[in-house]
């Protein structure tokens, strides 16, 4: 993604922001820097992979909707932020790094997954998902809207749920009984390493 010439200041992006109605609580803690700000829709064919993506900026503010054909990634610290002023539409989303995700409309995904970030997630309007997987202490900062779907999350977050993992993902990405998860998964039988290779490859981790 090359957004060179769309690169705004700190102040521009305030100045939109208040004018679509983005909470401060949702962007005061974002760095005050430029950022690059695309007017929406918008429309990604592929992965959005935040730890790659070619910013002159901060971060990427989405002035409308976002869908991504494939999954929005981030594993590593560091990656620019995402702003996304309408819904975001994604195949998946993984989160691992230290992501700041601030959605203003709903996110619609097939999975939601989470684990062991310093983030920064705010979805102000529903998560639509057909299952969230959650781990390492992961939750969302914000979920305004209602939490739609499968929640596999250990029982000390509040969002956990009697679900059997078996009837939302893929048996590959199931880990068997005593096996252990090299990325320390604690979400009940998710397998974090395989979760992640099948999403880089493009394949579902979700059932039907």
């Amino acid at each position: 993604m090359n957004t060179d010439h769309l690169e705004r200041g700190w102040d521009d992006a305030v100045a939109l922001f208040e004018r679509r109605g983005l909470p401060e609580s949702s962007y005061e803690n974002l760095y005050e820097e430029p950022y690059d700000i695309l007017p929406g829709p918008v429309t990604i064919t592929g992965e959005l992979d935040l730890d790659t993506a070619e910013t002159s900026g901060t971060g990427i503010v989405v002035d409308g909707d976002l869908t991504v054909g494939g999954t929005v990634f981030n594993l590593d610290d560091g990656c620019p932020a995402l702003v996304v002023l309408g819904d975001l539409r994604a195949a998946n989303v993984y989160l691992e790094g230290d992501a700041k995700l601030l959605v203003l409309g709903s996110v619609l995904v097939d999975a939601f997954i989470g684990h062991t970030t310093d983030k920064l997630v705010m979805i102000h309007g529903d998560l639509r998902t057909r299952v969230t997987v959650l781990s390492g202490e992961f939750a969302p900062d914000l979920v305004g809207g209602t939490l739609h779907g499968a929640v596999l999350a250990p029982a000390y977050l509040d969002l956990a749920q009697d679900t059997d993992p078996a009837s939302v993902l893929v048996p590959e990405v199931l880990r068997a009984d005593g096996e252990e998860c090299p990325r320390g998964f604690d979400a009940p039988r998710a397998h974090g390493g395989r979760l992640l290779s099948r999403l880089d490859e493009g394949l579902p981790v979700v059932l039907g």
